[in-house]
């Protein structure tokens, strides 16, 4: 076993560490409270490579590893996790769905513009009746010979309102259950096909998230992914690889509270000297750190696997329901060692405990990853 990053590694991940604190950390404070992230950055991150880090550069990907895309994540996480939901949405579900399961046509029609940051992804699988339960599908795709007919509604969807590419899941045949769903490209534009208003959050509130309206959307019969019956086996492929991103993303949330409490204990005095030479506040931090680096090891691990084509379903679950816990206890952690500090936005802390709840709910929540981890401990 070697953990040592390789020098390549270490080059991308301070050139993220770079991006993130020179331009993510700028007003991020005004954009949570203002709910927006800027085109310019987004620019910015597909200018770096970020948006197809794992792409074959013949698609106009970087062409990186999974450990790569952890690196980039969890830095850009530290700061700015509505930032780092974009780029994991657009890299772990949408440019690693056409790239692994696309034909050739619409890998070059809409992956080489994906990889690059031109376009932006969604991937719209969660319902109104189907968050967890994913084979629930009320939004339905009638075959009409050359094409698909679509209706229905999909929630909660990361990069909703600004995307220019949708893959959307969606039941053709519901008497054959999850045999009977199919995932369809959909461009922004296509008549009857309607963004919902942003939704409200209480964290990552910079993200983009909204509700899709599907009525009669037309879509050609070559926009459909694999063949007849594949797209809840794509769904579920697809997602194992983004509990890796969401994974790095609460490690970075973790990581960045915990660099935070770190810092401020030191300068921060009570009863005669700095805070962090109070047992009480010492031991939370030997208790962060060593979460932290456990969580560390369990997302590596899984970016490890993918990229050396072991099966991750697995060790993403557990990388993903660690991480999160670990996201959750420390940020509030962080908040509590700055005090009524911790309670005041300019200090960050109370962003990064906000953000972090959602690590255990999307993308598979924290029950649905003891499922997984559990069916896996049986079958063994």
């Amino acid at each position: 076993m070697d953990f040592n990053l390789t020098e390549e590694h270490l080059m991308i991940r301070d050139a993220a560490r770079d991006f993130a604190q020179t331009e993510l950390l700028p007003g991020v404070i005004e954009r949570d409270n203002a709910q927006t992230f800027p085109d310019e950055l987004v620019r910015k991150m597909g200018e770096l490579g970020f948006m197809g880090i794992m792409v074959d550069p013949k698609y106009g990907g970087s062409g990186m590893d999974a450990i790569s895309y952890v690196l980039i994540m969890e830095e850009l996480s530290k700061i700015d996790a509505s930032a780092s939901v974009m780029v994991s949405v657009n890299n772990s579900l949408v440019c690693y769905g056409l790239e692994a399961f696309g034909t050739e046509d619409q890998k070059q029609k809409y992956l080489t513009k994906l990889a690059t940051g031109e376009n932006i992804g969604a991937f719209c699988l969660s319902e109104p009746e189907a968050g967890s339960d994913a084979t629930s599908q009320k939004t339905t795709a009638i075959d009409m010979g050359d094409h698909y007919v679509i209706n229905g509604t999909k929630n909660w969807i990361t990069n909703g309102g600004r995307s220019d590419v949708y893959l959307v899941i969606a039941q053709t045949d519901r008497g054959k259950g999850h045999r009977g769903i199919n995932a369809f490209i959909v461009e922004k534009g296509m008549p009857g096909f309607d963004i919902g208003p942003k939704e409200d959050k209480l964290g990552i509130r910079g993200s983009d998230t909204h509700t899709l309206q599907f009525n009669d959307v037309k879509v050609p019969k070559e926009n459909r992914i694999g063949e007849d019956g594949f797209g809840f086996k794509f769904a579920m492929k697809t997602l194992s690889g983004g509990r890796i991103g969401i994974a790095a993303q609460a490690l970075g949330i973790a990581a960045g509270a915990y660099e935070l409490a770190l810092k401020y204990s030191k300068e921060r005095k009570a009863f005669g000297t700095e805070i962090c030479n109070h047992q009480a506040i010492a031991f939370k931090l030997a208790d962060m750190y060593t979460d932290i680096e456990a969580a560390r090891l369990l997302v590596m691990k899984a970016a490890w696997d993918k990229d050396q084509g072991n099966n991750y379903d697995m060790s993403s679950a557990m990388a993903k329901l660690y991480a999160s816990k670990v996201a959750m206890e420390h940020t509030v952690e962080a908040v509590q060692i700055h005090g009524g500090n911790g309670f005041v936005k300019e200090y960050h802390v109370e962003r990064l405990m906000r953000d972090a709840k959602i690590t255990q709910i999307y993308e598979g929540t924290s029950e649905i990853q003891k499922i997984v981890i559990s069916r896996g401990v049986i079958k063994e």
